[in-house]
């Protein structure tokens, strides 16, 4: 997957005070850190169920294609533009007709591009993700990644080698979980 964030998600100061609450923590010595524990956790939540946690716009470059393809970051939540990118020379915009985008039900982002014209490989921007923000983040889900930043955080310094994620937070995150069947 090629993917990379045009406008990354957002973590309020409200999610590191819960992470700062959860471990008894009152001075701001370790915010910095703890912010990237919280970015890490955000990270291994998404690898763990299949879903991205917090909204994002996003950008995916996949090869210019009449077949239907899939965007590897789920769940998308809108298509929003596509522009072409030739072997050689700058990106540019495909004409509307040029390429068709359909949502499927469990989340996952559909384009085809039937006219490419110059283009060997399509840019494709989206917004995905479970949530808009982190207060409407489900409980399980952020209850989880402020117990594994936590978690992170007081092990920093054990190279502790146990199950990842711990199965306590893995019971959380497990009815977010995507499986696929080979």
């Amino acid at each position: 997957m090629q993917r990379r964030y045009v406008t990354p998600p957002v973590l309020p100061p409200a999610a590191l005070a819960e992470l700062k609450d959860w471990l008894g923590i009152t001075t701001a010595q370790d915010d910095a850190p703890l912010g990237a524990l919280l970015r890490a956790a955000l990270d291994l939540c998404e690898g763990f169920t299949g879903h991205l946690p917090l909204a994002a716009e996003c950008e995916e470059v996949l090869p210019a294609d009449n077949r239907w393809q899939a965007l590897a970051t789920r769940p998308v939540q809108a298509i929003t533009g596509i522009e072409g990118i030739p072997a050689e020379g700058p990106r540019f915009a495909l004409a509307a007709d040029a390429w068709e985008i359909d949502l499927d039900a469990d989340g996952g982002g559909l384009v085809r591009v039937p006219r490419q014209g110059a283009a060997g490989r399509v840019a494709v921007r989206f917004t995905a993700g479970i949530a808009p923000d982190w207060a409407s983040l489900p409980e399980g889900l952020r209850h989880g990644l402020i117990r594994l930043a936590a978690h992170q955080y007081r092990t920093r310094d054990a190279g502790e080698t146990a199950a990842f994620p711990p199965p306590a937070i893995a019971a959380l995150w497990r009815p977010w979980r995507r499986m696929r069947l080979a």
